[in-house]
Protein backbone atom coordinates (compact mmCIF):
# COMPACT_ATOMS: atom_id res chain seq x y z
CA UNK A 1 0.00 0.00 0.00
CA UNK A 2 2.79 2.32 1.19
CA UNK A 3 4.52 1.66 -2.47
CA UNK A 4 1.45 3.47 -4.20
CA UNK A 5 1.72 7.10 -5.25
CA UNK A 6 -2.08 7.80 -5.11
CA UNK A 7 -1.99 6.63 -1.53
CA UNK A 8 0.69 9.41 -0.56
CA UNK A 9 -1.55 11.70 -2.62
CA UNK A 10 -4.62 11.28 -0.91
CA UNK A 11 -2.67 11.21 2.78
CA UNK A 12 -0.36 14.76 1.49
CA UNK A 13 -3.80 16.29 0.20
CA UNK A 14 -5.79 15.89 3.27
CA UNK A 15 -3.35 17.35 5.44
CA UNK A 16 -2.31 20.26 3.13
CA UNK A 17 -6.19 20.68 2.68
CA UNK A 18 -6.35 20.69 6.56
CA UNK A 19 -4.09 23.07 7.32
CA UNK A 20 -6.43 25.36 5.02
CA UNK A 21 -9.19 24.77 6.39
CA UNK A 22 -7.76 25.86 9.51
CA UNK A 23 -6.38 28.61 8.66
CA UNK A 24 -9.53 30.16 7.96
CA UNK A 25 -11.46 29.11 10.68
CA UNK A 26 -9.45 30.65 12.72
CA UNK A 27 -9.36 33.60 10.91
CA UNK A 28 -13.25 34.15 10.40
CA UNK A 29 -13.71 33.73 14.36
CA UNK A 30 -10.64 36.95 14.45
CA UNK A 31 -12.75 38.43 11.59
CA UNK A 32 -16.36 38.32 12.97
CA UNK A 33 -15.03 39.16 16.55
CA UNK A 34 -14.51 42.83 14.75
CA UNK A 35 -17.13 43.22 12.96
CA UNK A 36 -20.20 40.98 14.70
CA UNK A 37 -20.80 41.89 18.41
CA UNK A 38 -23.41 39.41 18.83
CA UNK A 39 -22.65 35.74 19.63
CA UNK A 40 -26.41 35.00 17.67
CA UNK A 41 -25.27 36.34 15.06
CA UNK A 42 -21.81 34.68 14.12
CA UNK A 43 -24.04 31.40 14.74
CA UNK A 44 -25.88 32.42 12.21
CA UNK A 45 -23.28 33.73 9.97
CA UNK A 46 -21.79 29.61 10.34
CA UNK A 47 -25.22 28.17 10.11
CA UNK A 48 -25.50 29.97 6.69
CA UNK A 49 -22.60 27.89 5.12
CA UNK A 50 -23.77 24.55 6.50
CA UNK A 51 -27.08 24.71 5.42
CA UNK A 52 -25.53 25.50 1.80
CA UNK A 53 -23.67 22.32 2.31
CA UNK A 54 -26.82 20.48 3.19
CA UNK A 55 -28.66 21.81 -0.09
CA UNK A 56 -26.36 20.95 -2.34
CA UNK A 57 -25.59 17.23 -0.91
CA UNK A 58 -28.37 15.37 -2.55
CA UNK A 59 -27.07 17.08 -5.80
CA UNK A 60 -23.70 16.55 -4.77
CA UNK A 61 -24.01 12.84 -4.62
CA UNK A 62 -25.90 12.50 -8.24
CA UNK A 63 -23.14 14.00 -10.29
CA UNK A 64 -19.99 11.93 -7.95
CA UNK A 65 -21.72 8.74 -8.79
CA UNK A 66 -22.56 9.85 -12.87
CA UNK A 67 -18.89 11.54 -12.95
CA UNK A 68 -14.70 10.80 -12.37
CA UNK A 69 -14.25 11.38 -9.19
CA UNK A 70 -10.79 12.88 -9.73
CA UNK A 71 -12.29 15.49 -12.01
CA UNK A 72 -14.92 16.41 -9.03
CA UNK A 73 -11.79 16.63 -6.87
CA UNK A 74 -10.56 18.80 -9.01
CA UNK A 75 -13.24 21.36 -9.45
CA UNK A 76 -13.97 20.97 -5.60
CA UNK A 77 -10.44 22.26 -5.09
CA UNK A 78 -11.25 25.27 -8.01
CA UNK A 79 -14.08 25.77 -5.73
CA UNK A 80 -11.91 26.00 -2.75
CA UNK A 81 -9.44 28.77 -4.72
CA UNK A 82 -12.37 30.87 -5.70
CA UNK A 83 -13.94 31.35 -2.30
CA UNK A 84 -11.09 32.24 -0.16
CA UNK A 85 -11.21 35.42 -3.21
CA UNK A 86 -15.07 36.24 -1.62
CA UNK A 87 -12.79 36.38 1.55
CA UNK A 88 -10.61 38.94 0.55
CA UNK A 89 -13.03 40.65 -0.84
CA UNK A 90 -14.47 40.64 2.92
CA UNK A 91 -11.39 41.79 4.41
CA UNK A 92 -10.86 45.02 2.04
CA UNK A 93 -14.69 46.10 2.89
CA UNK A 94 -14.74 45.12 6.37
CA UNK A 95 -18.11 43.40 5.14
CA UNK A 96 -20.15 40.56 6.30
CA UNK A 97 -21.77 39.69 2.96
CA UNK A 98 -18.30 38.82 1.48
CA UNK A 99 -18.07 36.54 4.33
CA UNK A 100 -21.08 34.68 4.52
CA UNK A 101 -20.20 34.51 0.09
CA UNK A 102 -16.75 33.01 1.61
CA UNK A 103 -18.65 29.79 3.81
CA UNK A 104 -21.39 29.13 1.74
CA UNK A 105 -18.91 28.75 -1.82
CA UNK A 106 -16.34 26.69 0.73
CA UNK A 107 -19.27 24.33 1.97
CA UNK A 108 -20.43 23.77 -1.26
CA UNK A 109 -16.67 22.66 -2.07
CA UNK A 110 -16.83 20.28 0.44
CA UNK A 111 -20.34 18.96 -0.02
CA UNK A 112 -18.77 17.53 -3.45
CA UNK A 113 -15.13 17.31 -2.20
CA UNK A 114 -15.61 14.67 1.04
CA UNK A 115 -18.29 12.33 -0.52
CA UNK A 116 -15.32 12.02 -3.87
CA UNK A 117 -12.83 11.13 -1.83
CA UNK A 118 -14.29 8.43 0.46
CA UNK A 119 -15.28 7.04 -3.01
CA UNK A 120 -11.94 7.36 -4.27
CA UNK A 121 -9.93 5.23 -1.29
CA UNK A 122 -11.75 1.70 -2.50
CA UNK A 123 -10.35 2.11 -5.70
CA UNK A 124 -6.30 2.99 -5.01
CA UNK A 125 -5.99 0.44 -2.39
CA UNK A 126 -6.75 -3.94 -1.46
CA UNK A 127 -9.63 -3.83 0.37
CA UNK A 128 -7.00 -5.87 3.38
CA UNK A 129 -5.86 -2.05 3.51
CA UNK A 130 -9.14 -0.42 3.81
CA UNK A 131 -8.77 0.02 7.27
CA UNK A 132 -5.54 1.14 7.25
CA UNK A 133 -5.69 4.34 4.56
CA UNK A 134 -8.88 5.24 6.49
CA UNK A 135 -7.15 5.24 9.76
CA UNK A 136 -3.90 7.15 8.18
CA UNK A 137 -6.27 9.66 6.76
CA UNK A 138 -8.30 10.65 9.57
CA UNK A 139 -4.34 10.45 10.99
CA UNK A 140 -3.52 13.19 8.60
CA UNK A 141 -6.77 15.20 9.14
CA UNK A 142 -6.01 15.25 13.03
CA UNK A 143 -2.40 16.42 12.40
CA UNK A 144 -3.56 19.27 10.22
CA UNK A 145 -5.85 20.68 12.56
CA UNK A 146 -3.48 20.53 15.75
CA UNK A 147 -0.53 22.21 13.08
CA UNK A 148 -2.73 24.22 11.48
CA UNK A 149 -5.12 25.45 14.51
CA UNK A 150 -1.54 26.60 16.34
CA UNK A 151 0.15 27.99 13.51
CA UNK A 152 -2.34 30.39 12.63
CA UNK A 153 -2.77 31.12 16.19
CA UNK A 154 0.77 31.96 16.00
CA UNK A 155 0.47 34.04 13.38
CA UNK A 156 -2.52 36.36 14.24
CA UNK A 157 0.44 37.96 17.15
CA UNK A 158 2.88 38.36 14.56
CA UNK A 159 0.64 39.22 10.83
CA UNK A 160 -2.35 40.88 9.71
CA UNK A 161 -5.19 38.76 9.36
CA UNK A 162 -5.21 38.40 5.59
CA UNK A 163 -1.87 36.20 5.60
CA UNK A 164 -3.98 33.52 6.98
CA UNK A 165 -6.12 33.76 4.12
CA UNK A 166 -2.92 34.16 1.42
CA UNK A 167 -1.69 31.07 3.30
CA UNK A 168 -5.47 29.30 2.82
CA UNK A 169 -5.06 30.59 -0.94
CA UNK A 170 -1.88 29.05 -1.59
CA UNK A 171 -2.74 25.66 0.10
CA UNK A 172 -5.46 25.44 -1.76
CA UNK A 173 -3.81 25.87 -5.03
CA UNK A 174 -1.58 23.41 -3.97
CA UNK A 175 -4.12 20.77 -3.35
CA UNK A 176 -5.51 21.31 -6.91
CA UNK A 177 -1.79 20.79 -8.56
CA UNK A 178 -1.39 17.49 -6.11
CA UNK A 179 -5.09 16.14 -7.33
CA UNK A 180 -3.67 16.35 -10.80
CA UNK A 181 -0.98 13.63 -10.28
CA UNK A 182 -4.10 11.20 -9.14
CA UNK A 183 -3.71 8.02 -11.78
CA UNK A 184 -7.43 6.36 -10.98
CA UNK A 185 -8.74 3.62 -13.10
CA UNK A 186 -12.29 5.02 -13.15
CA UNK A 187 -13.22 2.42 -16.42
CA UNK A 188 -15.11 0.51 -13.78
CA UNK A 189 -16.99 3.74 -12.41
CA UNK A 190 -18.19 4.71 -16.09
CA UNK A 191 -19.28 1.48 -16.66
CA UNK A 192 -21.41 1.46 -13.02
CA UNK A 193 -22.62 5.10 -13.58
CA UNK A 194 -25.34 3.89 -15.97
CA UNK A 195 -26.57 2.92 -12.74
CA UNK A 196 -26.33 5.39 -10.85
CA UNK A 197 -29.21 7.57 -12.80
CA UNK A 198 -31.37 7.38 -10.29
CA UNK A 199 -32.74 9.98 -7.94
CA UNK A 200 -31.07 10.61 -4.62
CA UNK A 201 -34.06 9.37 -2.67
CA UNK A 202 -32.70 5.47 -3.78
CA UNK A 203 -30.39 5.66 -0.95
CA UNK A 204 -32.78 5.54 1.39
CA UNK A 205 -34.06 2.11 0.09
CA UNK A 206 -30.69 0.72 -0.57
CA UNK A 207 -30.09 1.10 3.21
CA UNK A 208 -32.98 -0.34 4.15
CA UNK A 209 -31.64 -3.71 2.31
CA UNK A 210 -28.22 -3.55 4.40
CA UNK A 211 -28.91 -4.27 7.86
CA UNK A 212 -24.80 -3.49 8.61
CA UNK A 213 -25.05 -0.17 7.20
CA UNK A 214 -28.47 1.17 8.73
CA UNK A 215 -26.88 -0.56 11.78
CA UNK A 216 -23.70 2.01 11.60
CA UNK A 217 -25.08 4.95 10.85
CA UNK A 218 -27.08 4.88 13.65
CA UNK A 219 -24.18 3.52 16.21
CA UNK A 220 -22.55 6.86 14.69
CA UNK A 221 -24.82 9.17 16.65
CA UNK A 222 -22.98 7.52 20.23
CA UNK A 223 -19.44 9.65 19.14
CA UNK A 224 -21.44 12.73 17.68
CA UNK A 225 -23.04 12.75 20.88
CA UNK A 226 -19.45 13.78 22.41
CA UNK A 227 -18.07 15.76 19.50
CA UNK A 228 -21.37 18.01 18.92
CA UNK A 229 -21.11 19.00 22.92
CA UNK A 230 -16.98 18.71 22.87
CA UNK A 231 -16.06 22.47 22.65
CA UNK A 232 -18.47 23.88 25.54
CA UNK A 233 -17.91 20.75 27.47
CA UNK A 234 -14.14 21.26 27.44
CA UNK A 235 -14.77 25.67 28.43
CA UNK A 236 -17.73 24.12 31.12
CA UNK A 237 -14.57 21.88 32.73
CA UNK A 238 -12.54 24.62 32.58
CA UNK A 239 -14.59 27.05 34.22
CA UNK A 240 -15.20 24.73 36.98
CA UNK A 241 -11.74 24.08 37.42
CA UNK A 242 -10.85 27.70 36.89
CA UNK A 243 -8.05 27.20 34.29
CA UNK A 244 -7.29 28.00 31.30
CA UNK A 245 -4.74 25.39 30.90
CA UNK A 246 -6.90 22.25 31.78
CA UNK A 247 -8.49 22.90 28.50
CA UNK A 248 -5.11 22.68 26.51
CA UNK A 249 -4.52 19.42 28.04
CA UNK A 250 -7.90 18.40 27.17
CA UNK A 251 -7.41 18.98 23.19
CA UNK A 252 -3.97 17.57 23.59
CA UNK A 253 -4.93 14.15 25.08
CA UNK A 254 -8.09 13.75 22.80
CA UNK A 255 -5.89 14.69 20.13
CA UNK A 256 -3.38 12.38 20.75
CA UNK A 257 -5.79 9.70 21.74
CA UNK A 258 -6.92 9.55 18.51
CA UNK A 259 -3.73 9.41 16.83
CA UNK A 260 -2.98 6.38 18.67
CA UNK A 261 -6.04 4.66 18.35
CA UNK A 262 -6.19 5.22 14.46
CA UNK A 263 -2.42 4.15 14.29
CA UNK A 264 -2.82 0.87 16.07
CA UNK A 265 -6.46 0.01 14.65
CA UNK A 266 -4.57 -2.50 12.47
CA UNK A 267 -3.18 -4.19 15.33
CA UNK A 268 -6.61 -4.80 17.05
CA UNK A 269 -8.46 -5.76 13.97
CA UNK A 270 -6.34 -8.76 13.16
CA UNK A 271 -7.28 -9.73 17.03
CA UNK A 272 -10.93 -8.61 17.14
CA UNK A 273 -13.89 -9.38 14.41
CA UNK A 274 -15.51 -6.13 13.13
CA UNK A 275 -18.90 -6.75 15.20
CA UNK A 276 -16.93 -7.32 18.52
CA UNK A 277 -14.78 -4.28 18.23
CA UNK A 278 -17.73 -1.71 17.13
CA UNK A 279 -19.98 -3.04 19.67
CA UNK A 280 -16.68 -2.64 22.33
CA UNK A 281 -15.74 0.78 21.15
CA UNK A 282 -19.00 2.16 21.25
CA UNK A 283 -19.66 0.80 24.81
CA UNK A 284 -16.20 2.44 25.55
CA UNK A 285 -17.48 5.97 24.15
CA UNK A 286 -21.12 5.75 25.73
CA UNK A 287 -19.29 4.86 28.98
CA UNK A 288 -16.60 8.19 29.02
CA UNK A 289 -19.84 10.27 28.01
CA UNK A 290 -20.88 8.81 31.60
CA UNK A 291 -17.12 9.85 33.22
CA UNK A 292 -18.83 13.48 32.85
CA UNK A 293 -20.06 13.52 35.91
CA UNK A 294 -16.83 13.16 37.30
CA UNK A 295 -15.18 15.88 35.82
CA UNK A 296 -14.88 17.94 38.56
CA UNK A 297 -11.53 15.28 39.26
CA UNK A 298 -9.15 16.52 36.73
CA UNK A 299 -7.64 13.23 36.16
CA UNK A 300 -10.68 11.49 35.36
CA UNK A 301 -11.66 14.37 32.87
CA UNK A 302 -8.40 13.53 31.62
CA UNK A 303 -9.05 9.69 31.12
CA UNK A 304 -12.44 10.50 29.87
CA UNK A 305 -11.06 12.59 27.06
CA UNK A 306 -8.00 10.59 26.34
CA UNK A 307 -9.81 7.39 26.32
CA UNK A 308 -12.34 8.89 23.94
CA UNK A 309 -9.89 10.18 21.70
CA UNK A 310 -8.40 6.30 21.25
CA UNK A 311 -12.19 4.96 20.97
CA UNK A 312 -13.13 7.30 18.19
CA UNK A 313 -9.82 6.79 16.05
CA UNK A 314 -10.37 3.43 16.03
CA UNK A 315 -14.22 3.84 15.49
CA UNK A 316 -14.59 6.63 12.68
CA UNK A 317 -12.16 4.30 9.79
CA UNK A 318 -14.07 0.94 10.94
CA UNK A 319 -17.24 2.70 10.57
CA UNK A 320 -15.77 4.23 6.75
CA UNK A 321 -14.47 0.94 5.87
CA UNK A 322 -17.87 -0.99 6.64
CA UNK A 323 -19.76 1.87 4.63
CA UNK A 324 -17.06 1.25 1.34
CA UNK A 325 -17.21 -2.21 1.50
CA UNK A 326 -21.24 -3.01 1.89
CA UNK A 327 -22.47 -0.05 -0.30
CA UNK A 328 -22.68 -0.52 -3.46
CA UNK A 329 -20.23 1.35 -5.48
CA UNK A 330 -22.74 2.55 -7.97
CA UNK A 331 -24.56 4.66 -4.58
CA UNK A 332 -20.99 5.68 -3.12
CA UNK A 333 -21.80 9.33 -3.90
CA UNK A 334 -24.85 9.95 -2.76
CA UNK A 335 -24.54 7.78 0.03
CA UNK A 336 -21.52 9.79 1.49
CA UNK A 337 -23.65 12.75 0.51
CA UNK A 338 -26.14 11.37 2.69
CA UNK A 339 -23.52 10.60 5.08
CA UNK A 340 -22.59 14.16 5.52
CA UNK A 341 -25.62 15.52 5.44
CA UNK A 342 -27.01 13.84 8.08
CA UNK A 343 -23.87 14.04 10.28
CA UNK A 344 -24.24 18.07 9.92
CA UNK A 345 -27.88 17.89 11.17
CA UNK A 346 -27.26 15.89 14.09
CA UNK A 347 -23.68 17.94 15.22
CA UNK A 348 -26.12 20.88 15.11
CA UNK A 349 -28.95 19.65 16.85
CA UNK A 350 -26.58 18.02 19.68
CA UNK A 351 -24.45 21.69 20.03
CA UNK A 352 -27.74 23.30 20.78
CA UNK A 353 -28.97 20.45 23.04
CA UNK A 354 -25.83 20.28 25.05
CA UNK A 355 -26.17 24.88 25.21
CA UNK A 356 -29.91 23.86 26.61
CA UNK A 357 -29.05 21.24 29.18
CA UNK A 358 -25.69 22.60 30.10
CA UNK A 359 -27.95 25.78 31.42
CA UNK A 360 -30.91 23.77 33.10
CA UNK A 361 -28.50 20.35 34.41
CA UNK A 362 -25.48 21.17 34.27
CA UNK A 363 -22.25 18.96 32.84
CA UNK A 364 -22.84 16.25 35.80
CA UNK A 365 -26.55 15.83 34.07
CA UNK A 366 -25.56 16.82 30.32
CA UNK A 367 -22.96 13.39 31.20
CA UNK A 368 -25.70 11.33 32.47
CA UNK A 369 -28.30 11.84 29.97
CA UNK A 370 -25.80 11.71 27.06
CA UNK A 371 -24.38 8.09 28.80
CA UNK A 372 -27.83 6.62 28.91
CA UNK A 373 -28.46 7.20 24.99
CA UNK A 374 -25.36 5.85 23.96
CA UNK A 375 -25.24 2.55 26.09
CA UNK A 376 -29.12 1.82 25.46
CA UNK A 377 -28.02 2.28 21.41
CA UNK A 378 -25.34 0.29 22.38
CA UNK A 379 -27.00 -2.46 23.89
CA UNK A 380 -30.28 -2.15 21.87
CA UNK A 381 -28.44 -2.68 18.24
CA UNK A 382 -26.04 -5.67 20.08
CA UNK A 383 -29.27 -7.27 20.62
CA UNK A 384 -30.52 -6.66 17.04
CA UNK A 385 -27.71 -8.14 15.07
CA UNK A 386 -27.91 -10.95 17.12
CA UNK A 387 -31.70 -11.49 16.22
CA UNK A 388 -30.85 -10.29 12.85
CA UNK A 389 -27.99 -12.33 12.46
CA UNK A 390 -26.20 -9.43 11.14
CA UNK A 391 -22.84 -10.81 9.52
CA UNK A 392 -19.78 -8.33 10.27
CA UNK A 393 -16.84 -10.82 9.69
CA UNK A 394 -13.26 -8.58 9.98
CA UNK A 395 -12.06 -10.35 6.85
CA UNK A 396 -15.54 -8.22 5.18
CA UNK A 397 -14.42 -5.39 6.22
Amino acid sequence: MWRSRNVWIILLGEFVVGLGLWAGIIGNLAFMQEVVPSDFHKSLIISCGILAGLVVGPLAGRIIDRSMKKTVIQWASVGRIISVLFMFMALYTNSVIWMILFLISLQIAAAFYMPALQSIIPMIVKDKDLITLNAWQMNARTISRIIGTAAAGFMLSFFELKWLYIISFIVYVMMFVITNFLQLDETANQSSSTKAKGNFKEVLPMVKEHPVVLMTLVLMLIPTLFLGSFNLVIMKISEIHHSTTISGLLYTVEGVGFMLGAAGLKLITERLNTRTLLFTLAFIIGSMELMLIFSDIKFLALVAFGVFGFSVGCFFPTTMVIFQKQVPKEFHGRFFSFRNMIDSVIFQVVLLSTGMMLDLVGLSGLGLVFGIISLSLTITFLLYSKKKKVVMHAHEV
